[in-house]
């Protein structure tokens, strides 16, 4: 793999936390340290012993808990994990400072050798999807499945609503949207990321609008909360010029795992036209797109994800191929 790689008032964290409780009912989180590197990783206990794993990567902002809904509704097929990548969630920042795409794929990477859970069903939303994607083509012996919500592959023509994220990977940015955005209340905040990520806001609890807010107040006290986002989006950004080998899209013609793809029509982050050229670059993928979800579909409709799951998982023999 390459090493190469490496706002305004509207530029917001693109995963809004799921839930602020640190672990849910029928979750473990434990620590898993490996030279250089510090990972919090979410299990949910399996329906029964000897299921085949699974691996959750989530987006910028976001943590493990983005995908609690759809580990619930997955823990009678998969055994599960999600990783807090470095930065988020519950894990520090990297020894090396690498937020790169490539950097968060070799942490992935890291820790599935570590463990020595693969092959796995393995999943990734939005910026995790792009990493989700580079593991794939670069170690097809880690993976069963793939499934990506909204992956962050390159756009030449990003959706205007998607701009201003982008605009956290310019140096001083995350700075300077701190001061314009220092009187804006956490509810306030959080509502704001709510808008940008759902397909419809109104459909979030009063409960879990209020778990969200919690959980944005803690990672605002984080020291390197905003140098970990702006250096991740940086690591987005810098990963869309790459060609040749290391282009996201040459990367997903070269993934051999069956693959579903999701896509919300409301996304204002990844737009839903790219969904069609990504079922072309995916040799083998089938491809589920949402009228009302927007950029988090397995927390917005984490039960008709996981019947596509499950419809994709019945084709996978549990060799590296899928049925005929």
């Amino acid at each position: 793999m390459s090493s190469t790689e490496s706002p305004d008032a509207h530029a917001l964290p693109v995963v809004p936390p799921a839930r602020s409780e640190h672990v849910g009912a029928g979750e473990t989180v434990r620590t898993v340290r490996l030279p250089g590197l510090t990972l919090a990783v979410r299990a949910r206990r399996p329906a029964r012993e000897g299921l085949v794993p699974a691996l959750y990567v989530h987006g910028l902002g976001g943590s493990s808990l983005n995908w609690s809904a759809l580990m619930e509704r997955l823990a009678d097929r998969v055994d599960g994990e999600a990783v807090d990548l470095p930065g988020f969630g519950h894990s520090p920042p990297p020894d090396d400072g690498d937020y790169s795409i490539t950097g968060h794929a070799r942490a992935v990477i890291r820790h599935l050798d570590a463990a020595g859970r693969g092959p796995v069903h393995l999943f990734g939303n939005s910026m995790g999807g792009a990493i989700a994607t580079r593991v794939a083509a670069v170690r097809p012996d880690l993976v069963r499945t793939l499934t990506l919500v909204s992956p962050a592959l390159p756009e030449l023509r990003p959706q205007r609503t998607a701009i201003p994220t982008a605009l956290l990977a310019l140096p001083g940015a995350a700075r300077l949207f701190v001061r314009m955005t220092r009187d804006w209340t956490i509810e306030y905040r959080t509502r704001q990321v709510l808008a940008l990520n759902y397909g419809d806001p109104s459909r979030v609890t009063p409960e879990a609008l209020a778990a969200a807010a919690e959980e944005q107040e803690r990672r605002a006290e984080l020291p390197y909360f905003w140098d970990a986002m702006a250096r991740s989006a940086r690591g987005i950004v810098d990963s869309y010029t790459l060609g040749g080998q290391h282009s996201l899209w040459r990367q997903a013609e070269r993934v051999l795992a069956p693959t579903l793809l999701v896509y919300g029509m409301r996304d204002l982050l990844v737009s839903h036209r790219m969904a069609l050229r990504a079922a072309r670059a995916f040799r083998d993928s089938r491809l589920l797109t949402l009228m009302d979800a927007g950029h988090v579909a397995m927390m917005e409709f984490p039960g008709t994800v996981a019947r596509a799951v499950g419809e994709l998982l019945d084709e996978y023999d549990g060799s590296g191929a899928a049925r005929g």
